[in-house]
């Protein structure tokens, strides 16, 4: 007769026990031992010792709840299980309660704490051996749970057979699964405490996932990839010091529209590992940065409604090929940026929406934890497990895909309360203002932990307010950025560049008025995808005038944007002008570059790259005033400007002459500091580019006539909507 009541039977086999652990496995029992089992549809199950012994077991309950006793045995054995099924089978298995926990009490000691920066390789589906048993350890947080299981194809997704253990207050349930290995497919099913509620989740920590619209996680080995990037990895320092200033061109991209296959399919990661990342290169671009490729359940958003913060989409490959493609990007010389989305998530069922029927991720009031605008929820950023769980997601993607920099999204809408909402919709923090104090507190541990553990790594920050030192250390009071995306300038320069020519002396403090701010930040100049959806049309179509006029237009643009201040990053498509706005749901148009003018656009912005990265004068002193001089920018009724790009070693000097009327200007003097011949070593009206070739002929020598504040001067000729760079040899 078995010790156990029916109320304890009647929950195991229902489902709704919370201590599995304290009833199936082994146990002592007055006079012996006994081993249970739960094996719904088993018609026998035989305890096997190691010495052979068998044992059957005696079914206690009808839905398959078996025990077999052990009269006088007082030590605790290893043993399996060998199970008869009604088609005739027998199957062999280690009993997943027979094991100790996985976890130790420091790892949920510092898990609750917030302080646990490696349970990346602690909780989700970890693929271990444990007492010599190969097998899966599954862990998740959900201390609203009753009961958590473990489901899956291997237990015919009934969450009664493998129900977890709990690890007391923390929140953590786990089990150990002796048997299963990479591919398996699974999620948690959680029973709340609160009014019965039940959900299938995926996996949090999840690694891998289903391919859309399935949503189950994937057991995956993330820790064993084939890493050739030795080379990239030892000096990347020095690639992407800030203190060193070197180049950084970023060439922004949505892996699932920059180029499609037959039958419009998604190319591979490994396809756009033979594609993309050459392309990238030949035209002189130093980093990759990607839209979200975390796994997200919609198309339409970009990656930006993450589920998945530790599994790259299983859009265009496994992780192992993501691996892939990260490794060629830096064996071939480039960098990957990741937009990564800590602002909010969505509401699906199988995400982090509600988790174990309480709102564990976001906050309960939907005026602190709704985005109405995007229809998505707001992490509880003053929750320590959550903040960890975020923290972790950053540094997992650096530590175990080598990525280069993050690019955190939606910054703005993380610092203000109010953000986006009416009186009566937000609440004010603890002193009755507008930040998000927890936010902020956030977004300095966050740049603080990276740079901690991975130094040579870059963060970037899209932020659209006037916040202060967005990129300045935290230890100064700033929020410990790397670089903040200059969305000023982008707004001012495109609605310059919109205008018709004979209007922009009207509007030349939007040409100039970046100028006033631009040493305030270390900044990123971004042509982004933002720029060109949602009615806004492609940067090509924005440009004034006819089909010349808009090449021009927009060759000037690129090489005004090349000798400003700051880094620079373009959104892919701008290289050769579409003409339509960006689309997700196909690839670019490249049969653009069949035409002689997509072509010469798509030239000039290589040229550009190459250029900027090959001149010192261009990059090493982007952040502060003494590698920046206006020449003249009072020239209204010309709508011209000019000034010096200077490298730290003073004399190397580039003379920047912008002219953005269709007027060219012949015999236009312009000062300069030295005496000397300039060559003109870039003009965006050159035929190779598919301009008018008006310019100096190769370059021109200096007047002994002092100019516009400058010792000496030039008298240039320049292009009609073009730009000249001129380097004194």
């Amino acid at each position: 007769m078995t010790t156990l009541s029916p109320e304890t039977i009647t929950a195991i086999t229902g489902g709704y026990h919370g201590a599995p652990f304290d009833v199936l496995g082994l146990h002592a029992v007055p006079g012996g031992l006994a081993v249970r089992t739960f094996q719904p549809q088993a018609t026998q199950v035989i305890v096997v010792t190691d010495d052979d012994g068998a044992r059957p077991m005696a079914q206690i309950h009808p839905d398959g709840f078996f025990e077999a006793a052990f009269p006088g045995q007082t030590g605790f054995f290893h043993y399996r299980l060998k199970i008869a099924w009604p088609d005739g089978r027998e199957t062999e298995i280690e009993d997943p309660y027979r094991f100790p926990p996985v976890l130790s009490e420091e790892d949920l000691y510092l898990f609750n704490e917030g302080n646990h920066f490696k349970l990346y390789e602690k909780m989700g589906a970890q693929m271990i051996e444990m007492e010599g048993a190969r097998g899966v350890a599954f862990a998740v947080w959900a201390p609203g749970a009753e009961r958590v299981s473990v489901v899956g194809n291997f237990n015919q997704w009934d969450g009664r057979r493998h129900p977890m253990r709990p690890r007391g207050a923390s929140g953590v349930w786990e089990l150990f699964i002796p048997g299963l290995g990479a591919g398996e497919l699974y999620k948690y099913q959680i029973k709340s405490r609160y009014r019965g509620y039940l959900v299938t989740k995926a996996d949090p920590f999840g690694f891998a996932s289903e391919l859309r619209p399935n949503t189950a996680s994937a057991v995956c080995d993330i820790h064993h990839f084939d890493w050739r990037d030795d080379e990239w990895m030892t000096n990347r320092k020095d690639r992407q010091s800030l203190h060193a200033s070197r180049p950084i061109s970023v060439y922004e991209v949505h892996l699932g529209s920059w180029r499609r296959g037959e039958e419009n399919r998604y190319l591979t990661y490994r396809e756009l590992a033979e594609t993309l990342v050459p392309y990238a290169k030949e035209q002189g671009f130093t980093h990759l940065e990607l839209l979200p490729i975390t796994e997200h359940p919609y198309d339409g958003s970009w990656g930006y409604q993450t589920v998945g913060y530790f599994a790259p989409t299983s859009r265009f490959g496994s992780p192992a090929d993501f691996a892939h493609f990260v490794d060629a990007a830096h064996q071939a010389g480039l960098g990957i940026i990741l937009d990564w989305v800590p602002a909010h998530f969505p509401k699906d069922q199988h995400g982090l929406a509600f988790f174990d029927g309480t709102h564990l991720y976001e906050h309960a009031d939907p005026r602190l934890g709704e985005h109405q605008d995007w229809g998505t929820y707001i992490f509880n950023f003053g929750r320590n497990e959550v903040r960890e769980f975020l923290f972790n997601s950053a540094l997992f993607w650096l530590d175990k895909y080598h990525l280069d920099g993050l690019r955190v999204d939606a910054v703005a809408s993380m610092l203000y309360l109010d953000y986006s909402r009416q009186p009566g919709e937000w609440l004010p923090n603890k002193f009755g203002g507008r930040e998000n104090l927890e936010a902020v507190d956030f977004l300095k541990r966050f740049n603080e932990l990276v740079h901690e553990h991975f130094p040579d790594v870059l963060t970037f920050a899209e932020e659209s307010t006037a916040w202060p030192m967005v990129s300045r250390p935290t230890y100064l009071g700033g929020l410990g950025f790397d670089l903040k995306w200059n969305m000023g300038w982008m707004h001012d320069m495109l609605k310059y560049m919109g205008q018709d020519p004979i209007y922009r002396r009207y509007h030349h403090n939007s040409l100039t008025f970046s100028l006033l701010y631009a040493f305030t930040e270390n900044f990123i100049l971004p042509l982004s995808h933002d720029e060109v959806v949602h009615g806004k049309r492609s940067l090509l179509s924005r440009m004034p005038g006819d089909a010349w006029q808009q090449f021009a237009n927009l060759r000037a643009l690129y090489a005004y944007m090349t000798a400003h201040p700051g880094k620079k990053l373009l959104f892919m498509g701008g290289e050769f002008g579409q003409w339509i706005e960006w689309a997700d749901d196909k690839g670019l148009d490249w049969n653009l570059l069949d035409y002689d003018t997509h072509r010469g656009l798509h030239t000039c912005v290589r040229d550009l790259n190459r250029l900027y990265a090959a001149e010192p004068a261009l990059y090493e002193q982007d952040f502060t005033w003494e590698g920046f001089e206006w020449i003249d920018f009072r020239d209204v009724d010309h709508s011209i400007v000019s000034f010096i790009r200077r490298a730290k070693n003073f004399d190397d000097q580039i003379i920047v002459l912008a002219n953005f009327t269709p007027v060219p200007r012949q015999g236009y003097r312009v000062g300069v500091p030295n005496l000397g011949f300039y060559r003109e070593i870039f003009n965006s009206d050159s035929t190779y580019y598919g301009g008018g070739n008006v310019g100096n002929t190769g370059g021109l020598p200096a007047d002994d006539l002092p100019w516009q504040g400058q010792d000496h001067s030039l008298l240039v000729t320049l292009p009609p909507l073009g730009v000249v760079y001129l380097k004194r040899e």
